[in-house]
């Protein structure tokens, strides 16, 4: 075995070492000639000096015995200076006729048109690296017949074309590169004769095609990285011998299949990430198979069914990860498996640092067997239905545990008050449970402790002055919704968390701290104090420090009990984007300073006692995602410059004393999804130019530049956007979805003329409120554009004419007030407007359903037919006159006439006159 050492060391030496003097001219002149053609800002080939021997050069390589450059590796990129070496063209390159590895990674070969050549040029060439050299064309055919090539590197590069079936045509091929290199379509059709390939790296790619079947039939295959490449369908099934796989990722991809038979096969698999896709069914018990496991990545999945408890078997696991999924069932059968031990030597119980099972839908309590994982360092389990009581036995053994996040369960810790956790955490994530009603205090033992959620905790009392002392090591303390009273000192942030860097996150909100404003440093980012009981130090907090200035960026005093004026001091807080001083008792106008906060996206001012105009200097605010100052006594004009806040998605302003006509100007705000100027005198027309309310159109605002969704904290879910909203005859909180909803509310206002037919543009519109105001005319009858509206409220006006049919095809329709109108006719037919209350058609002169009063089945026709009686009844008459005067003048007239008749009739009646008296 020695002797194999020493001739393996003879031959490498004899391959790579450079010495001096064997350089052989043709191939050094081929190399100056390199450098005279390529562009070299950076002087990366400074090295390559005519007097010197070119196998002294900076990355060439040459044979020991034959002197001929076989290795040239050129890192061509400065990433200090941002730029590199640039090479046009490859013809030097035929004189290094033994090179048998390129490595040009960072080399600008945008221009290199024929950089495929180089295949063909190199006979023995067999590792070729071009990654990262601003590639943008690789030919769809291309012969290589000869060539050796076993190693290929083309990432980070732009192809923007599907991958050439020759890539994978190399008899010799061990290798594939092609991580960030824009290769879009569907595999080359296979299959491929690849019986020494054993390593494909293609993830950020754009494929949008599925997965191939001949891939999955590579019996050499070790590493497979598939990641984020826009694969989708099925993951294939009936995979042959797969069984030297050690690495698979098809992260974040949309595979939609459940997990395929073959891969409990693979049983030397030591990676396997398959995130962030549409994976569905079970996890089967044959994961247990998989005893080489290390790491496991399942989440973001559609994942079900029981957690298999023989993943604890897994000894050699040591990063399990199976969130955001659906799986049930309880918690503890996963660690019921743990406690068992490998055999004799193979190491500890449990390799397992990290566990993520967190947002699942998983019950019942941890076992104690939790608590013996030595080596577990992260714990994720928040956000599912994990109930019961903690002891400190759950603990016992966690002595590595760093960062434990268990929040939004029904859990409940019951220790010791001298309890002292053996471990040393810096997270500490553990909202909703229950700790109360005593401080707890072994948050004191916690010296390294940065990130502390302790919120909806039922603590119930004052904060010991210890604490206060230990958070300023803490980031992020979250401590909001519990019952906590006293005033709350000044916040300082030691020395030894000074240059650790940001955010520094503090969250009190809920409870009954009073007093004074504290005074925080100026690194912190983010406060709120909101729903406590301050009311004073509003001014002090502000402008006391006005020569500096503050990073804070999340501002929340809201709910309190200030009543003073709001400071003129706002230029020492350049950074904040969320100010809420809502629902206190200021009083006052609102300063013009407040225009200094450019980076503003949120200003929420409700419920409180302003008076005034707004000041023209908010119109510098042009970030501002939301304006809310509804409930004050604000009065003047709507200003036109609204119109230049063009990102604005929330405009309330309802019940202050605003008045004049709506500015056209409003319009433009094409991001609007909620507008409410409700309760104010505003008069005039309602712009005919609303169906520029873009986002009213679409539904919601137009997703540009990753801020698609209102949450402004550093972590996500823990500050979102929030707006109380009046729809369906009520007040709502919108905070979660509310980037989904819209909404337009004119109502008690003195708003006349016609409703502008442009509103049926908006076909994203969810709720509409017109009522209490002047309107005319007649509602608009193509209203069933919008398709989507959920409450419609134009009650209290002067609108003529019938409700439109096409009204009742409007399924999404569950609130509706029409009512005292001038409306008539009948209340058309569907199964949401029968189903309203009368009370929301009353006050006009309709009928129907569900009013009482009935219509006539056909008026038109039943007055035909009354006409049609009438003239029968007339014509009848009219023909008895006719008989009576017809029958008495044919009698009369031949007696008048003719006397031998008249004669002979007075005769006849004389006789029968005689005959009636004998």
């Amino acid at each position: 075995m020695r002797g194999l050492y020493y001739i393996v060391l003879v031959l490498f030496t004899v391959k790579f070492c450079s010495c001096s003097g064997i350089c052989k001219e043709n191939e050094k002149t081929a190399l100056l000639r390199l450098k005279k053609e390529a562009n070299d800002p950076t002087n990366v080939l400074s090295s390559w000096v005519e007097k010197e021997d070119c196998c002294n050069w900076e990355g060439v390589f040459c044979h020991n015995v034959t002197g001929s450059v076989i290795e040239l590796s050129i890192n061509g990129w400065n990433w200090t200076e941002l730029k590199g070496l640039k090479i046009d063209d490859f013809q030097w390159l035929s004189s290094l006729e033994n090179l048998d590895s390129l490595d040009m990674s960072g080399v600008d070969l945008s221009e290199a048109t024929n950089w495929t050549e180089v295949i063909s040029m190199l006979p023995s060439l067999v590792n070729l690296r071009f990654s990262n050299c601003s590639l943008h064309s690789i030919p769809p055919l291309f012969d290589h017949n000869s060539s050796v090539l076993e190693n290929l590197d083309l990432s980070l590069n732009n192809f923007g074309s599907p991958i050439p079936g020759w890539v994978f045509g190399f008899g010799s091929l061990v290798s594939l590169e092609f991580t960030g290199s824009n290769f879009t379509g569907s595999f080359p059709e296979g299959p491929f004769n690849l019986t020494s390939f054993t390593t494909l790296r293609a993830s950020s790619n754009s494929f949008g095609s599925v997965l191939p079947q001949w891939l999955f039939d590579l019996s050499n295959l070790e590493y497979l990285d598939l990641s984020f490449s826009g694969l989708e369908g099925p993951i294939p099934n009936g995979v042959g011998d797969f069984t030297k796989l050690t690495h698979l990722s098809l992260a974040s991809n949309n595979l939609n299949s459940t997990i395929p038979d073959w891969l409990y096969g693979c049983k030397n698999l030591e990676t396997l990430i398959m995130k962030d896709n549409s994976l569905e069914g079970t996890v089967s018990d044959s994961i247990s198979n998989l005893t080489s496991l290390i790491s496991i990545d399942m989440s973001e999945n559609f994942l079900s069914g029981k957690l298999p408890s023989v993943i604890g078997k897994l000894w050699k696991l040591e990063d399990l990860d199976l969130s955001e999924n659906r799986f049930e069932g309880e918690v503890s059968e996963v660690f019921n498996t743990m406690n068992g031990c490998p055999p004799i030597g193979s190491g500890n119980c449990s390799s397992l640092r990290t566990l993520r099972l967190n947002d699942n839908k998983l019950i019942g309590n941890l076992p104690k067997s939790f608590g013996q994982l030595p080596n577990l360092q992260f714990c994720f389990m928040s956000n599912n239905r994990l109930e019961g009581v903690l002891t400190e036995e759950h603990f016992t053994n966690l002595t590595n545990l760093k960062f434990f996040s268990a929040s939004k369960s029904n859990l409940t810790l019951r220790v010791s008050s001298d309890w002292i956790p053996s471990f040393q955490a810096s997270d500490i994530v553990m909202g909703g449970w229950r700790l109360g009603p005593d401080f707890p205090l072994w948050i004191q033992t916690q010296q390294s402790i940065m990130n502390l959620d302790i919120s909806n905790a039922g603590i119930v009392g004052e904060v010991p002055t210890w604490f206060w002392n230990l958070s300023s090591q803490i980031r992020f303390l979250n401590m909001s919704h519990n019952h906590l009273i006293g005033e709350i000192p000044t916040f300082s942030i030691s020395d030894s968390s000074m240059g650790s860097g940001g955010p520094w996150l503090i969250y009190l909100s809920s409870n009954n701290f009073s007093g004074s404003l504290p005074h925080i440093p100026t690194m912190v980012t983010e406060l709120d104090l909101s729903d406590n009981s301050f009311s004073k130090g509003l001014t002090s907090f502000l402008c006391d420090k006005k020569s500096e200035s503050y990073m804070l960026e999340i501002l929340h005093l809201g709910g309190n009990r200030f009543s003073e004026e709001i400071p003129d001091c706002w230029m020492s807080w350049p950074e904040l984007r969320v100010v809420n001083l809502g629902e206190n008792k200021l009083t006052g106008g609102i300063p013009r300073s407040i225009g200094a906060l450019s980076n503003l996206k949120s200003l929420d001012l409700k419920r409180n006692r302003l008076s005034g105009p707004l000041p023209s200097s908010l119109n510098n605010c042009t970030r501002l995602w939301k304006i809310d100052m509804n409930e004050n006594e604000l009065d003047g004009n709507l200003p036109p410059w609204f119109g230049t806040l063009s990102k604005l998605i929330v405009l309330s302003l309802r019940s202050n004393k605003f008045d004049g006509e709506l500015a056209p100007e409003l319009c433009k705000l094409n991001d609007l999804q909620i507008l409410d100027l409700a309760n104010n005198n505003l008069f005039g027309a309602i712009p005919r130019c609303v169906n520029n309310f873009t986002a009213m159109v679409n539904g919601r605002k137009e997703i540009r530049d990753g801020d698609d969704e209102m949450d402004y904290s550093y972590y996500v879910g823990v500050f979102r956007e929030s707006a109380r909203v009046a729809t369906k005859g009520n007040m709502y909180q919108y905070d979660t979805i509310l980037s989904l909803f819209t909404s337009m509310d004119l109502s008690n206002n003195s708003l006349s003329g016609n409703i502008p037919m442009s509103l049926t543009s908006l076909v994203g519109l969810r709720s509409l409120n017109f009522s209490h105001n002047q309107l005319t005319s007649s509602i608009p009858r193509d209203i069933d554009k919008m398709k989507v509206l959920e409450s419609l409220d134009i009650s209290n006006n002067q609108l003529s004419g019938e409700i439109p049919q096409s009204i009742s095809s409007l399924s999404s329709l569950s609130y509706l007030n029409v009512s005292y109108n001038k409306l008539s006719g009948q209340i058309p037919v569907s199964t949401q407007l029968q189903s309203f209350s009368p009370f929301s058609f009353t006050g006009n002169k309709l009928c129907g359903l569900p009013l009482v009063e009935r219509c006539s089945k056909n008026p038109e026709v039943e007055n035909e037919e009354e006409e049609d009686d009438d003239n029968e009844v007339e014509w009848f008459y009219v023909s008895m006159a006719i008989g009576f005067i017809v029958a008495f003048w044919g009698v009369s007239a031949p007696l008048l006439f003719i006397r031998p008749w008249r004669h002979a009739y007075y005769g006849f009646l004389d006789r029968k006159w005689k005959s009636w008296h004998t």
